[in-house]
């Protein structure tokens, strides 16, 4: 099998032969390795390019300095550091096999053996290499693996995980957005078997994993065997609503929405506010993301699928647009009743159509009506907001005036 350059955009690109040319000169080697290679084979978009190589880092260094090129060492420890090529990160890396492992990284030796360094990677379908024609080198049968959508472990399932227990998470993942049918067998049981060890990691790592199993078009029959097996127990605690993501999926998929892991997160997440702080200290969440998720499980509005118009541009004001989308996405998918579709969706639409009405009342204006300054201004603006909002952000200034004539006068004596 070979990748055609021609077909393949990111191989001719200025910036990419200028890596590639820097790393092959006088007579050096160079190859695409990995998921670059995976998502070429399968057309699937391209994000990363990582490059293969037998030089050592210093004459990766060395070679790209001298053709002008940035030379950031990321992972230098490890044989890795990144080029820059017209602004564009290649990460390249000297071949490689593992001395010894602790479950969580390795100690590395390089060598300038492909196949001995194919041998250290995870999964076959990311054990394939790619030279700058676009011929494929396979020495572990990740070709047809690819093909066939089987996600196998390079070797002993439980020796590969047993090198780093994230590649328990890993098969999953990779199932969620690569593979077809049922998950390997062998690979499974390992995994199941080996499940403990995720322990070890820390909340950061699995944190990226499963938010990018979430992101799949369907994560969930993945997730059920995660769960069937014990590991979800292991990583997500309390009564998970499989369920209720299973609906949210759905309505992704049925609107074509982009996949929201986070949204999603919270969807499998039980209601309680307690099991979701436990969730959001495990997996070290950024703080927006943590706070989304204690929001939508402290939240107590009332959203269902009959809200009048007024009543969305209600909740909308209050909540702001990103809130109340998540709470109706959430709502919908416990909706099990089809026929509310239209009002689900209309809801949404109104939201990203909706611009916040501006209240036209200030502090100054309170004074001017013979208020003193002070707290008691805040209390009448609230007030007078109060009234404005469930008025339906009326412009009608003589009611404004007179509501806050009316406001003053009950509470300002």
């Amino acid at each position: 099998m070979k990748l055609d350059p021609k077909m393949h955009s990111w191989m001719r690109a200025p910036e990419t032969r200028a890596v590639l040319d820097a790393l092959m000169k006088d007579g050096g080697e160079a190859r695409f390795v990995g998921g670059v290679v995976r998502n070429a084979l399968l057309g699937r978009e391209i994000s990363d390019i990582d490059i293969a190589t037998p030089l050592t880092p210093d004459d990766v260094t060395k070679r790209l300095q001298a053709a002008g090129l940035g030379v950031v060492p990321t992972g230098i420890e490890h044989g890795t550091v990144t080029a820059i090529s017209n602004g564009k990160p290649f990460e390249v890396t000297t071949l490689r096999r593992d001395v010894s492992t602790d479950g969580r990284r390795a100690t590395v030796a390089f060598t300038k053996d492909w196949a001995e360094d194919a041998q250290r990677r995870d999964f076959t379908m990311n054990a394939l290499y790619a030279d700058a024609d676009g011929e494929i080198s396979d020495s572990v049968g990740g070709v047809k693996d690819l093909k066939a959508g089987r996600v196998r472990f390079v070797g002993d399932p439980a020796t590969r995980i047993r090198e780093d227990y994230l590649r328990i998470l890993r098969l999953f993942r990779f199932h969620a957005w690569y593979g077809k049918g049922d998950l390997d067998s062998t690979g499974l049981r390992a995994a199941a078997a080996e499940k403990s060890g995720l322990a070890q990691l820390s909340g950061e790592r699995i944190q990226k994993e499963l938010l990018r199993l979430l992101e799949a078009e369907s994560p969930v029959p993945v997730l059920r065997s995660m769960a069937a097996s014990g590991i979800l127990g292991e990583i997500l605690p309390g009564d998970l609503n499989i369920v209720r993501l299973e609906r949210l999926v759905a309505i992704d998929a049925g609107n074509f929405f982009t996949p929201d892991a986070v949204l999603r997160l919270a969807a499998l997440l039980p209601g309680d506010v307690v099991t979701v702080r436990v969730v959001a200290d495990r997996l070290k969440l950024s703080n927006a993301d943590r706070e989304r998720l204690i929001d939508l499980s402290t939240a107590t509005e009332r959203v269902v699928s009959y809200l009048s118009i007024r009543e969305v541009r209600k909740l909308l004001y209050r909540l702001g647009t990103a809130r109340f989308k998540d709470r109706t996405f959430l709502r919908w998918a416990e909706d099990s009743k089809a026929s509310n579709y239209i009002q689900w969706r209309a809801m949404l639409a109104m939201a990203d159509a909706w611009e916040r009405p501006v209240f036209p009342l200030t502090g100054r204006k309170v004074m001017q009506a013979g208020v003193p300054e002070g707290p008691l201004v805040g209390r009448i603006l609230d007030e007078v907001e109060d009234w404005w909002i469930d008025s339906d952000f009326t412009d009608d200034e003589f009611s404004l005036a007179e509501r806050l004539k009316a406001v003053v006068q009950a509470t300002a004596y």
